[in-house]
């Protein structure tokens, strides 16, 4: 369909198609909170289409803001000077934005012409940054308009690659002839490819006063930041679409876009990519630009030095003048992840590096959560903030992934073969070492030593057979761990430098690879005990390092050195005293034992974006309960309440296409309150089995039932298998149980299709399909069932957190201490255990309504969502329609009635 351009007030908002009016408010009253610079919290149910919305809002108030910069850059271009100190204009602003403001404030009592002279220079030092800028936005304009036709970029690429080739041909020639001509003593013998192994002399910050310069050829590829929008959602997959959506938007063809990716989904050197492991692949990927920038600054230097044995080789991939090529064309054209690495594989550039080009010019940066969220990543990335916006979306679990993503857990298990790794790598690289890295790998094995002890364990013992004489679970401030450690008068923070520098632990990766095949035989019966016991240690049961939530990540290896690992929880034990705290797991055995950092302030990592950004916007289709986000997030960063918009708009379905049944009661009149205590009763996993026989009687299509956990879904299939329950479901319904294995949803799911479908085409006995599921699982998050996929989702109960857990009583407790008891409301500990109930629920029962004309009913197995604060955290478009049924006999005729009014109109 012709796009068209839809007028709200006195803006206009191009779309592809005539929206609905929900959407209008949506996208007016984003671009307001944009233009006033707030942080906006904006709720759009699944079907609405919250990403066009999202997309046509945020580019409109982009064309109106670049826009005004530009004529308000050629007012001041075409009178040569800057506007006045006592002027009211915004316009000021916008050039501030990215330039700086103009005008420095004066002390107070300065002579008269003192005050004007400096006022005349700032004003000229503006025109003539701005006339800078301006030729630079023209010179990348007419690079891009060249770019247009991809032939031009073929036959670069092709040219310049067969350069490289020959060149890199020539130099290894020469290279051969000059090994072969000089006979230059060596030091100490090591075998091939060790010397790579030893970390090289480290200096630290203190000691290193000057950074390195960057390369001219980098320097020439940096360019000044323009406004723009950053848009991260949770996985790859979700910016794919996101990225369609926008070519199919009339912003497709003229907006500058950029995708971002983890190395794991760009990389195209398949030596690197075959290492599995993000962390390694990220390892390697620096170890080869510094190898890279280390011959460069070689080959410069006249000096001879000590030879060395040849390093590992550069990436050919990481080619400027290729990856240049790659930053224009990817800004060309809108690309997603995929085409990015194909257009990368074609021009022998990297994608990764080149797609960080690429941001500066960028009008809109696609890229996940992780990249944005993470200060160490975002500044690795080349992401700046300041006076950006940010759009986060999907963002339900935004605090969740805070948390997570800053929290970490190491095993008995891993510190005791970090440690005998690392005494190993002593004893055979000692004496080449200089003092100081001696110094910070004795304190390494000195705090590895002693997080085992503080678990009851002993570093020389074998971890599997090691009993611990004290079990259970001991929670402790980082400052009373770090005393009950004795490990207080360690620097922690220059340790964690010291790991990031050197890359110690993927050199004690490299020599635990290749150690057997490495040492001479007179020393290999020396380690042979090692050998044995390194395998002996190796982690089964061990969680792999915390990545970007993606589905390719699922089946990646876990890192072959611990240490790894162990580096984030040095790292997290640097956070403030109050914001986290560590939790000794003790469980028997040492190797099963664990520490585990937990982040309980999840704002202190938010607060840089929130204060660099001129905007945020949190986004999602089901963000109720939203006083989470407004106090765990948004208030403990620091954000004033009047900064803060909330909008939420009610879904694109007529109000009677939506039956939300709360019933209190089953059949027998039986109380529905699935607790803890009592949801395993036999007479209640009766009622819920009899009350869902009813309702596959009379809904058509597919029903999805939803279970608080796995374990409570296998008791109660076993208890409806075992009474016959299960029997007459499945005369009603072909039933299908979520599976535990990620690979076999896919499978399931075509199943429970193609089951609905053939039995909407046949008459039987046989209506459809039965789903169990889990809240939380497979099914609750990102899976559509539309139509008759999802006529009716039916909720078993409240599924509430394990209240028992260490963890969530540590934060229960730090909310009631740090955040103010609203009058009349529960403590905040307990309304986080509520909230994070509901919004499992809005999660689940969201997946059913996915457009405009579909329908289903909801039915709430629970007397307790008849309970107004329960209620008032629902959906707003669900809330509205929600029906509360005492008895059970009153609901099941609702029921019946809602479908067959709705099959015989459709």
């Amino acid at each position: 369909m012709a796009n068209e351009t839809q007028k709200v007030g006195t803006i206009h908002f191009p779309f592809p198609f005539t929206p609905y009016s929900i959407q209008e408010d949506f996208m007016a009253e984003l671009y307001r909170v944009l233009e006033a610079g707030k942080i906006g919290i904006f709720e759009s149910p699944t079907g609405t289409g919250k990403s066009l919305s999202l997309i046509c809002g945020a580019l409109s108030w982009l064309r109106d803001f670049e826009q005004k910069k530009r004529e308000e850059e050629a007012r001041l271009l075409e009178t040569g000077t800057g506007p006045l100190h006592d002027e009211k204009d915004e316009s000021l602003c916008l050039l501030s934005s990215c330039e700086g403001a103009a005008a420095t404030p004066r002390p107070a009592g300065e002579p008269a012409w003192v005050t004007q002279f400096v006022q005349k220079k700032e004003e000229r030092d503006l025109v003539d940054r701005l006339k800078a800028e301006q030729a630079r936005r023209k010179q990348r304009e007419e690079r891009l308009q060249r770019l247009q036709h991809r032939a031009q970029f073929k036959y670069a690429a092709k040219r310049l690659r067969q350069e490289e080739e020959e060149t890199e041909h020539l130099l290894r020639l020469s290279r051969e002839m000059l090994e072969t001509g000089l006979g230059a003593e060596r030091p100490e013998q090591l075998e091939s490819g060790e010397e790579e192994l030893v970390v090289a002399e480290y200096e630290s910050d203190e000691e290193k006063k000057a950074a390195m310069d960057e390369d001219e050829d980098e320097d020439d590829l940096e360019e000044e930041h323009v406004t723009k929008i950053y848009y991260c959602s949770r996985t790859h997959s979700q910016l794919a679409q996101f990225v369609h959506e926008v070519k199919k938007s009339p912003f497709g063809r003229d907006v500058r876009l950029v995708s971002l990716g983890s190395r794991q989904n760009l990389c195209v050197n398949e030596d690197v990519k075959s290492l599995g492991s993000v962390q390694l692949i990220n390892d390697r990927c620096v170890d080869m630009q510094r190898s890279r920038h280390e011959k460069k600054k070689g080959a410069e230097e006249e000096k001879p030095k000590r030879r060395r044995q040849e390093k590992q080789a550069a990436c050919p991939f990481y080619n400027h003048e290729q990856m240049g090529l790659l930053r224009d064309e990817a800004l060309a054209e809108v690309k997603d992840i995929e085409q990015l690495l194909a257009l990368g594989k074609e021009a022998r550039a990297c994608p990764y590096y080149g797609s960080r080009l690429a941001i500066p010019a960028a009008q809109l940066v696609v890229l996940p959560y992780q990249m944005l969220l993470h200060a160490a990543t975002r500044q690795a990335a080349g992401i700046r903030l300041q006076e950006q916006v940010v759009i986060i979306d999907e963002a339900h679990n935004l605090i969740d992934t805070i948390t997570g993503m800053h929290s970490v857990e190491v095993s008995g298990s891993q510190l005791c073969q970090a440690h005998s790794q690392l005494l190993q790598y002593m004893e055979r690289y000692g004496k080449r070492l200089k003092a100081k890295n001696l110094m910070y790998l004795k304190q390494i094995l000195y705090l590895l030593e002693k997080f085992v002890a503080v678990l009851g364990g002993n570093i020389k013992q074998n971890p599997n057979t090691q009993s611990l004489s004290q079990t259970g679970t001991e929670l402790k401030t980082i400052n009373d761990f770090l005393f009950q450690s004795q490990i207080d008068n360690i620097n922690l923070f220059k340790v964690q430098r010291y790991c990031e520098k050197s890359m110690i632990s993927r050199k004690l990766f490299g020599f635990t690879e290749r150690y057997g095949a490495v040492l001479s035989s007179r020393e290999q019966p020396k380690l042979a005990g090692f050998q044995q016991f390194l395998q002996s240690l190796q982690p089964r049961t061990t969680e792999a390092p915390a990545a970007p939530a993606d589905e390719s990540q699922a089946g990646a290896p876990r890192p072959a050195s611990p240490l790894m690992h162990i580096e984030g929880f040095l790292a997290a034990l640097t956070t403030a005293n109050q914001d986290g705290r560590v939790i000794l797991s003790r469980q028997g055995s040492l190797s099963q034992s664990t520490l585990k950092f937990l982040l309980l302030n999840p704002a202190v990592h938010f607060a840089q974006v929130v204060k660099e950004c001129r905007a945020v916007v949190i986004a999602g289709g089901t963000m109720q309960p939203v006083s989470d986000f407004r106090q765990q997030l948004l208030a403990c960063a620091g954000v004033e309440a009047e900064r803060v918009v909330e909008f939420s708009c009610g879904h694109v379905i007529p109000p009677d296409n939506i039956l939300p049944l709360v019933i209190c009661s089953g059949i027998s009149n039986q109380p529905l309150e699935f607790t803890f205590q009592k949801r395993e009763l036999p007479q209640m996993m009766d009622e819920a089995g009899r009350i869902l026989c009813n309702l596959c009687s009379v809904v058509p299509g597919g029903v999805v039932c939803f279970f608080s956990s796995y374990e409570y879904l296998r008791q109660v299939h076993a208890h409806w298998e075992k009474g016959g329950l299960l029997g007459r479901l499945a005369a009603r319904k072909k039933i299908f149980q979520e599976p535990k294995s990620a690979h076999q949803v896919e499978q399931v799911l075509l199943a429970y299709s193609r089951c609905i479908q053939a039995c909407g085409q046949e008459r039987g006995g046989v209506t459809g399909a039965l789903l169990l599921s889990v809240v939380g699982g497979k099914m609750s998050e990102g899976i559509n069932f539309s139509d008759n996929l999802g006529r009716c989702v039916v909720m078993v109960g409240m599924p509430f957190p394990n209240i028992r857990s260490p963890e969530l009583q540590e934060k229960m407790a730090y909310l009631d201490q740090t955040l103010p008891r609203a009058p009349g409301q529960a403590p905040p500990g307990k309304n986080l255990v509520e909230n994070l109930c509901m919004k499992a629920v809005n999660q689940s029962i969201g997946r059913a309504i996915r457009h405009q004309k579909d329908f289903a009913s909801i039915v709430l197995l629970d007397q307790r969502y008849a309970r107004p604060p329960v209620l008032a955290k629902l959906p707003a478009w669900i809330r509205a329609r929600v029906e509360v049924k005492a008895t059970f006999g009153p609901a099941i005729a609702a029921v019946q009635k809602f479908h067959r009014e709705k099959s015989a109109s459709s």
